[in-house]
């Protein structure tokens, strides 16, 4: 029997922080599940143990496409120049590429690349819309994995079943850090959609061959260059995990207003959004610089999704901004003249 070490849990929480509604009441009526942290005693890997794939359907509804910021923006060149430089420029494949923003980066670049997701929407013909599955029959390819690993229940399995067809090639992979969640008390990034949740440690002890490591986009999400052909169950030793005490203090101390306006419309803003409201003081609308969430209603709480500029129309000047991702804190005071008051609601 596999003993697991209890973490954490929350209850009754959108199960796509990134799919959004036409109207309040189908964004509150959304599919939920629950959260329960657990660590492996055997892997030392931590993960929902009540996660249920069948609740969570990925299809072109689901948008979360971050490169209409200039910060993230940034960071998607920090990391085509780590692909570029690990992975090489031909026979890339991006597995889970989304709406195809970071493969047609790489493209424009002058890299051969092709990719799959359910959820692409667009009409390049090196994108296939499916899941990657062995039949897809992609063979011999440099592997990306951008935000996908965190999301498979399974993901020492997935990654042997890539490595089966891709050889001797490469693989970049990227995903959020725990340690961050954790050094920031941030558990608004504790979510459905994401299955696993990896320290640096964990991602090196899963291949025998690892080429380069880090964190990077302000030490909040961690990357990691490896032999495919080494990848293995991470049994060896390992460090024991425990959440900090006061893990939720940053929910209850921090100062909210029921005119507070959430700026981000995505996974960190819907889980703070619906847990402040469970205290009794829910915000009053949600901004994203998205188009395609622009209008529409976050799940759980069903705020409305304003764009920038409707911000600018409707909130009036000394509001606070509650902003979920302080990456993007000077962007959103210069697209906004510093009308407001501002908070990084990351900064623990």
């Amino acid at each position: 029997m596999t003993v697991r070490t209890p973490l954490y849990e929350v209850e009754h929480v959108p199960v796509l922080q990134n799919r959004v509604f036409a109207t309040a009441l189908e964004a509150r009526a959304c599919t939920r599940g629950c959260v329960r942290l657990v660590q492996d005693a055997t892997t030392g890997l931590v993960y929902n143990e009540v996660f249920d794939a069948t609740l969570v359907n990925y299809d072109r509804s689901y948008n979360n496409e971050q490169s209409l910021s200039p910060a993230f923006d940034r960071h998607l060149d920090d990391v085509a120049r780590l692909v570029r430089e690990w992975l090489g420029s031909s026979d890339l494949l991006e597995v889970g590429c989304g709406k195809a923003a970071f493969l047609e980066r790489l493209a424009a670049r002058g890299c051969r690349i092709q990719g799959c997701d359910p959820t692409y929407e667009g009409s390049n013909a090196a994108v296939a819309r499916e899941f990657y599955t062995r039949g897809l029959g992609y063979r011999g390819k440099q592997i990306i994995l951008r935000h996908v690993l965190e999301h498979i229940p399974d993901p020492v399995r997935f990654l042997h079943m890539v490595a089966e067809a891709n050889g001797d090639g490469r693989i970049y992979i990227e995903v959020p850090c725990l340690d961050w969640i954790l050094e920031h008390r941030a558990w608004f990034d504790v979510f459905y959609e994401h299955v696993n949740y990896f320290r640096l440690c964990d991602l090196r002890r899963m291949f025998g061959t690892v080429h380069a490591s880090g964190r990077i986009f302000g030490g909040q999400y961690l990357y990691v260059v490896a032999a495919l052909t080494t990848v293995r169950e991470p049994r060896e030793s390992f460090q024991p995990l425990a959440f900090p005490d006061d893990f939720l203090s940053t929910l209850a101390r921090r100062r909210t207003a029921p005119d507070d306006v959430i700026w981000g419309a995505a996974s960190k803003g819907v889980i703070y959004a619906l847990l402040r409201e469970r205290l009794g003081c829910p915000a009053a609308a949600a901004v994203d610089v998205n188009p395609a969430k622009q209008g529409m209603h976050m799940p759980g709480t069903g705020l409305e999704i304003l764009s920038p500029g409707h911000c600018l129309d409707r909130i009036p000047p000394g509001r606070r901004i509650c902003v979920m991702n302080g990456n993007y804190l000077q962007e959103i005071r210069d697209m906004t003249g510093n009308r407001y008051t501002y908070e990084a609601v990351d900064d623990a």
